[in-house]
């Protein structure tokens, strides 16, 4: 499996950040699972933390798949706490950080 990009900051000062930006044909729970994977630092088959602990990964798929009409959603955003993070999901990009 290809990983999308991540780009890392300590967030000079103001906690830990991960943005994962996703492949167009990767469905937003995997990217999500792949950033808080990098997040967490584990390894994303063996993950501590549950995407589906917190949210539904098929209703977040559906949110960002296409529209009946077969054009892609290019705007909206899902935001969500996990543990001590916040995940804020939009349609090309994944944010995870520091809730603190």
């Amino acid at each position: 499996m290809t990983e999308g990009r991540v780009n890392e900051s300590n967030g000079c000062g103001f906690g830990r950040r991960i943005q994962y930006e996703r492949r167009a044909d990767e469905p937003p729970s995997i990217a999500t699972a792949m950033a808080l994977a990098q997040y967490y630092g584990d390894d994303v088959t063996a993950a501590s933390t549950q995407l589906y602990d917190y949210i539904d990964p098929e209703a977040l798929d559906d949110l960002f798949a296409e529209t009946n009409r077969g054009e892609s959603r290019a705007t909206g955003t899902v935001e969500f706490e996990i543990e001590d993070a916040v995940v804020t999901i939009r349609p090309d990009r994944i944010e995870v950080r520091s809730s603190g």
